[in-house]
């Protein structure tokens, strides 16, 4: 009876252990597939593909602080992006004030300086604000010696009444141009805008790329006795 007894605890620890022996290679088996499952997603979840210093520049060339956006870097891009706008807001408004006062000082030429307007060229209208008629005009020409200069008197006729009027045509005149001189100001500012953003998102690109390569993560599967006992230990590890 003890001898059988013997011999059944020994049959049942050898299944006992068969099937350990299973399960673990079991284990052993599902955990490796599910690391080559889980590495094959490492690069989308973990690893980003460096970005290009070239494309960032043209971008923020294109439009300021779009360069950034793409760097992952738009906290400062937005006000290269909102100062873009301000400046197409200015540009705008000088144009249209500029065009307003050309309508108004040509339009005051012809009913008060029986200007006609037909072929007449921006220093045409410069010059009729200087002088009170056609006349005074070619004879100051003519002292100096500008006979080329000189315009006929029935094409390019001009005559303010005084010089009350002829003041008030040049102050209109000179509106038109101060605020054509502003959108050069307004062009320039959107030129410097974009050379500066241009910079940042170069530099933010340099930053972005810097941090991937000073980046890593690191897995390490280790199969054997944990604590005197079968069984698997995972290591992660990240550097900085």
């Amino acid at each position: 009876m003890k001898k059988a007894v013997v011999l059944f605890v020994i049959l049942t620890s050898i299944i006992v252990s068969a099937q350990t022996s299973n399960d673990l290679n079991s284990l052993k088996n599902q955990l490796k597939n599910d690391v080559s499952n889980s590495a094959a997603f490492m690069p989308q979840d973990y690893t980003s593909e460096k970005k290009s210093g070239f494309r960032a520049v043209l971008y923020s060339l294109l439009l300021p602080g779009m360069g950034e956006l793409y760097a992952g870097n738009y906290s400062s891009g937005r006000y290269f992006t909102a100062a873009e706008g301000l400046l197409w807001g200015f540009y705008a408004g000088f144009n249209i004030y500029s065009d307003w006062q050309k309508d108004n000082y040509q339009a005051f030429a012809a009913s008060n300086g029986g200007v006609n307007a037909a072929e007449k060229d921006d220093d045409y209208y410069a010059e009729i604000g200087k002088y009170i008629d056609i006349d005074t005009y070619n004879n100051d020409k003519a002292l100096n010696r500008e006979l080329d200069a000189m315009y006929n008197t029935e094409q390019y006729f001009w005559k303010w009444d005084n010089q009350d009027e002829r003041k008030e045509y040049r102050n209109m005149w000179l509106a038109s141009e101060r605020a054509n001189n502003n959108v050069r100001f307004v062009v320039g500012g959107m030129i410097v805008n974009r050379i500066v953003s241009a910079i940042n998102a170069a530099l933010a690109v340099k930053r972005y790329n810097r941090g991937l390569s000073e980046t890593s993560f690191n897995i390490s599967t280790q199969f054997g006795q944990v604590q005197n006992s079968p069984g698997i230990r995972v290591n992660f590890s990240t550097s900085f």
